[in-house]
């Protein structure tokens, strides 16, 4: 369905007879600075947009309520609004909407063409300054209505705050049900909010850390079903599934080079070791980066590609190193009590998010790639598997509560403020965040 979308799904400047209120390109007086560290959330008015059916409320809400969970927005709840927007090609009366304090506004239309594709337009305005700062419309089938409402949502957030959106993005993790000593793990994809959940596998046999493509719909994870823990790639959209190798001994957290022509992993060798290895995708040459008797494990490259996070215990309990993406220079960067696992390099360059246990608690959190300005985001009684939104300001992971049964997947902002549920319809862990869709 995905491939169809690059085809009709239309991104531009507004059609010609939706131009009567030019963008400002200078610098928005309305804007939020993502770098401080409390952000107020920005007032912002979202009307339902004007359709002949429910289709224009549906994507207006959807685009509320992406906004409102990146923490940074605040919709204006629809009772207090005084101006009923008639015709969205219209300047609004800014004064109406500057006494509810909407700092900006979000009108809309949705129609449907002749050939039976969604069109959905939008603007965006500065009440205060009375100008538009946005305005886009695009194009698809009814079935990708939420697509065009998260890329609205994206489109709003980084006319607003400066930093590209991450809301039109999905979530591969491993559904779990069945009792806790007989779980049935299988691998499943979801949009980011937890909407549109999809199976990738039936559960026969377990499955387990799925890691996306950086440049492709592709996943890396693992398997149990020759009763050995087994690497493989599969094309979510066609389902065509590639073992990537058979690997003496047992194999963990596989994951993508940022070029996407590389998985990176750590193998367990029959001396015990688990030691980190490289496998070109092309050429299936694999090559060995670590040679320790400790266990090194959880590799994750920088995003340039040059280098390689990972957990070593080879001080004596599990911290994280820092080596070059050949082995090279391989340092230890986290000095802080307790055991650190699941290093993950952000899509920015500037931090490594990771799982610390201390103290009886596990906790989420992030530092700088020198280890230094460690800060946690989130603690809770067992929780794991940071992974990123693709703009780095985002982390997702999953927690399992005393008493709750099985785990929960859950997201947290860089303020560690914002922590937000994910709606899944039964268990959920080893969530991973996918790149933005094209």
């Amino acid at each position: 369905m995905k491939h169809v979308i690059k085809a009709i799904l239309l991104i531009g400047a507004m059609a010609s007879g939706m131009t009567a209120f030019a963008t400002l390109p200078a610098r928005a007086l309305v804007e939020i600075d993502v770098n401080k560290g409390n952000v107020e959330p920005l007032p912002i008015a979202i009307t339902d947009f004007l359709s002949g059916d429910a289709m224009g409320a549906e994507i207006a809400g959807i685009v509320a309520a992406d906004l409102q969970r990146s923490g940074l927005f605040a919709p204006i709840d629809k009772g207090a609004f005084i101006e009923k927007i008639s015709n969205p090609d219209v300047a609004p009366r800014f004064e109406d909407w500057k006494v509810i304090n909407a700092q900006a506004l979000v009108t809309g239309r949705v129609s449907h063409e002749a050939d039976g594709r969604l069109k959905a337009e939008f603007r965006l305005w500065d009440t205060f300054a009375g100008q538009q700062l946005a305005g886009e419309q695009f194009f698809a089938n009814k079935a990708n209505s939420r697509r065009i409402a998260h890329i609205i949502a994206d489109a709003i957030y980084e006319r607003l705050t400066g930093e590209k959106g991450y809301f039109d993005t999905r979530v591969v993790f491993i559904d779990e049900s069945g009792a806790k000593t007989a779980r049935k793990k299988r691998l499943a994809i979801m949009d980011q909010d937890g909407a549109n959940v999809r199976y990738l596998s039936d559960g026969r046999s377990m499955a387990m850390t799925p890691r996306f493509s950086p440049t492709r719909q592709e996943i890396t994870y693992m398997s149990y079903e020759s009763g050995q823990p087994q690497v493989y790639l599969l094309q979510i959209e066609t389902g065509q599934r590639e073992l990537v190798g058979n690997f003496p001994g047992m194999t963990f957290a596989p994951r993508f080079s940022p070029d996407g022509q590389k998985v990176i992993m750590s193998l367990l060798r029959d001396d015990g070791n688990s030691n980190i290895f490289s496998m070109d995708l092309r050429s299936r040459t694999t090559t060995r980066l670590t040679n320790s008797s400790a266990i090194d494990t959880s590799p994750s490259y920088s995003p340039d590609g040059s280098k390689v996070v990972f957990t070593s215990d080879r001080g004596g309990q599990p911290q994280i190193y820092i080596m070059g993406a050949d082995g090279s220079g391989q340092t230890r960067v986290s000095f802080g009590g307790g055991s650190y696992s699941t290093p993950v390099w952000s899509p920015r360059g500037d931090l490594i998010a990771f799982t610390k246990q201390s103290g009886g608690q596990f906790q989420i959190g992030v530092m700088k790639t020198d280890g230094s300005g460690e800060r946690i985001l989130s603690t809770g009684f067992q929780q794991e598997g940071p992974t990123w939104a693709p703009n780095g300001r985002v982390v997702m992971f999953f927690r399992d509560q005393p008493g709750g049964g099985g785990p929960k997947l859950y997201s947290v902002d860089l303020t560690g403020r914002n922590e937000q549920a994910i709606p899944t319809s039964g268990f959920a862990s080893d969530p991973a965040w996918s790149p933005l869709l094209d």
